[in-house]
């Protein structure tokens, strides 16, 4: 599945790239095509990163865009000390725990050419990294992986237009999958990590190690039913259909439908 939707993104960016091109040659300046930004959303343990992780590594061995960076969006969570001032740290990962001005200013600085710097996660000590960064400076393409980057700007009754990270997408891709499996998949991670990451000293989910097999799943059980899941029914599947294409998964985590969204007519195909 990658290797076809890699062809197709590579149309997509060559055609944007010619027509910044035949733009600046009518307006007779110097031609500086911006990076092309892909956004890939879904649920947590829909398989996410994976993707990204594979699409950057394909898409780095075209000719026309060899610099590929990729920018997972848990650099922009809000500090766990300030989720817990705020009284909103059982929500972590819910649109109100990320700095979402912050990743609108990086993604504006990305689109100017200019050098963006994104903070570090480490899921390590589940929290921003103090005094670390990182520098992206004008890849050809950038593709930022997140929960709910497709979100939508929230409705306040505030007039005029509210710039989102979406708005910053040239193409964006949607991971999918029944909720029962995603439950699944979540608590099959939670007790691989329970046996590796969770086992070290410093990992913030050190007192996870010590659960049994059963203790173990029932507890990822009860975190998805009570933050992941509600996660995705509040926020994350309602921003299905914004996306370019949706990739529905099966049981097996393989690819069973691809959804794509017409380049003239919205709607899905």
């Amino acid at each position: 599945m990658v290797l076809p939707l890699t062809r197709l993104l590579n149309l997509h960016i060559t055609a944007v790239q010619q027509l910044v091109r035949v733009t600046d040659s009518f307006l007779g300046r110097p031609s500086s095509p911006a990076p092309f930004v892909i956004g890939v959303a879904g649920s947590v343990a829909a398989g996410k990163s994976t993707i990204a992780r594979v699409l950057r590594e394909v898409l780095s061995r075209w000719v026309e865009h060899r610099s590929v960076e990729l920018l997972t969006t848990d650099g922009f969570l809000h500090p766990n000390a300030v989720l817990e001032a705020r009284g909103i740290m059982h929500r972590k990962g819910f649109p109100e725990s990320y700095d979402l001005p912050r990743l609108v200013r990086f993604l504006a600085d990305v689109k100017a050419g200019r050098d963006a710097t994104a903070p570090v996660y480490s899921h390590l000590s589940y929290d921003i990294v103090p005094g670390e960064a990182r520098v992206f400076r004008h890849p050809d393409v950038l593709i930022v992986e997140g929960i709910n980057v497709l979100q939508p700007a929230p409705n306040h009754g505030e007039r005029g237009a509210r710039t989102v990270v979406s708005d910053f997408f040239d193409f964006s891709i949607f991971i999918d999958a029944e909720a029962t499996d995603l439950e699944r998949w979540y608590v099959d991670r939670f007790l691989a990590l329970c046996e590796t990451a969770f086992r070290r000293p410093e990992s913030y989910f050190h007192r996870f190690a010590a659960l049994t097999h059963d203790e173990a799943t029932a507890t990822a059980r009860k975190i998805w039913a009570e933050i992941n899941l509600v996660n995705l029914t509040q926020n994350i599947a309602s921003t299905r259909d914004r996306a370019t294409i949706v990739l529905r998964k099966g049981p097996t985590h393989a690819v069973q439908e691809v959804w794509m969204r017409r380049a003239l007519a919205p709607g899905m195909i």
